[in-house]
This record gives structure tokens, C-alpha cells and sequence, in this order.
């Protein structure tokens, strides 16, 4: 009989966290965020990588404006397999037509890797917006996943690493807006394009292939996956 152990999932809050995993052989994985912040799940197995982030809000009566942000980045090696999920569920329940809910939920999530299997990343990129008893009510959450293939290992440069954090930023300054959830959305998205243009740069100057492995001898790329609701 097999026993599975339940997955967990973690939500974390106006966060940039760094998971890091070096390349062949036995990885441990590193991951460092700033004080106070949950981290997402980022595990690095003898040549497989899983990682896991979310975003979760939920308002009602009791908390009228909700808002959750997750913004990640997971740095894997040449890798066997890559596992990378991505959520963001938003909620709005039971609130009054006159005195209306307001839940947003956005997760950036960016894994790298790098190898002849970068390409093949199981990736699930997945949100949820939903109004319960709760005709008036602003919700929307939005995923954004970006994942970076290149042939050979590579790291963020320092400028791509504090662009990114300033991005991050401006996405947990949204929770203070007052901007009607159409505005919130369009931000959201201008702001991963500026996540995307940037990974787009660092993809172009990381390494090629050696010319040794025609598996491995692909242009580096970025993919960019959106659901938005």
C-alpha cells in the first residue's frame, strides 16, 4: 500500500523570494526572503525541481477589501525536471449592495532552468475570480508565469535582480490603490511585460550551447503565461 503525503501549498505576501538550486548531482535548495515574508515552495530533488506559489484573497462582511500578492523567483540548474505552479484565487462573499466586497489576488511566479530538458517544463499557470452572494462586488485575480529555457546554466545579473525587486514594488503598492479593478488589471499587466522585457535581456546574453549536444543547442528563450479572470 502506498502512502502519499499531502502537497501544501503556501501564499505569500508582497515578497520576493529566491529560490536557488545549483546544477548536476545532489542540490540543496536556498531561499531567502525579507523579514516577515512566507516564502513559496521551492524543493530541488537529485536533478528535479518543483516549484509551488499562490496568491489568495478573500473578502466579505468582516475584511470589505482584500488584497494578496505573490512575486517569486525560482533558479534551477540543468535539470532532469522541472515542476513549476502558479495560482491566484480571488473571493468576494455575502457582502451588501451598498457597502460591496473588493478582493484582488496577483502571482508572478519566474523559474529558470537550463539543459536539455528546459524546455519541457510541466508548467501550470492558473486563476480563479469568484462572487458569492455578492452581486456588486470587485474581484479579479491574476497569473503571470514566466519560464526561462537555456541550454547552459545561468544566473540573474544584479540589474536584472533589482529591476525585478522594483517591479515587485510597484505590484504591492497596488493594495493601496483606489483604482477601479479594470485599472488594477492593466497595471498588472503592463507590469509583467516589464518582468517579461527584462527576462527577455538576461535570456539573450546567457550562454549558447557548446555544439555538443544537439538537444542542447537552442536559442535561450522566455514563455509567458497569463490567466487572467
Amino acid at each position: 500500500m502506498n502512502h502519499r503525503k499531502p502537497r501544501t501549498k503556501t501564499t505569500s505576501k508582497a515578497a520576493i523570494g529566491f529560490g536557488i538550486a545549483a546544477t548536476a548531482g545532489l542540490a540543496m535548495t536556498a531561499s531567502t526572503t525579507p523579514a516577515g515574508a512566507s516564502p513559496g515552495t521551492s524543493r530541488m530533488f537529485p536533478n528535479v525541481a518543483v516549484a509551488v506559489d499562490m496568491a489568495h484573497s478573500h473578502a466579505d462582511r468582516a475584511h470589505v477589501n482584500q488584497f494578496d500578492e505573490s512575486f517569486k523567483i525560482h533558479e534551477y540548474g540543468p535539470s532532469v525536471a522541472v515542476a513549476a505552479n502558479n495560482r491566484a484565487t480571488a473571493e468576494s462573499a455575502g457582502c451588501s449592495m451598498d457597502a460591496p466586497c473588493r478582493s484582488v489576488a496577483l502571482s508572478y511566479q519566474i523559474v529558470t532552468t537550463a539543459g536539455r530538458n528546459a524546455r519541457l517544463v510541466n508548467a501550470t499557470n492558473i486563476s480563479r475570480a469568484v462572487n458569492e452572494h455578492c452581486p456588486a462586488c470587485q474581484t479579479v485575480s491574476a497569473a503571470y508565469q514566466f519560464i526561462v529555457a537555456t541550454p547552459r546554466g545561468f544566473g540573474l545579473g544584479r540589474e536584472a535582480r533589482g529591476e525585478l525587486e522594483s517591479i515587485n514594488r510597484q505590484v504591492d503598492a497596488l493594495k493601496a490603490s483606489r483604482l477601479p479593478i479594470s485599472q488594477i488589471t492593466r497595471r498588472a499587466d503592463e507590469l509583467a511585460q516589464r518582468v517579461k522585457t527584462v527576462l527577455d535581456r538576461e535570456a539573450a546574453r546567457a550562454p549558447r550551447g557548446t555544439g555538443g549536444d544537439p538537444l542542447a543547442d537552442f536559442a535561450p528563450n522566455v514563455t509567458m503565461h497569463r490567466h487572467v479572470q
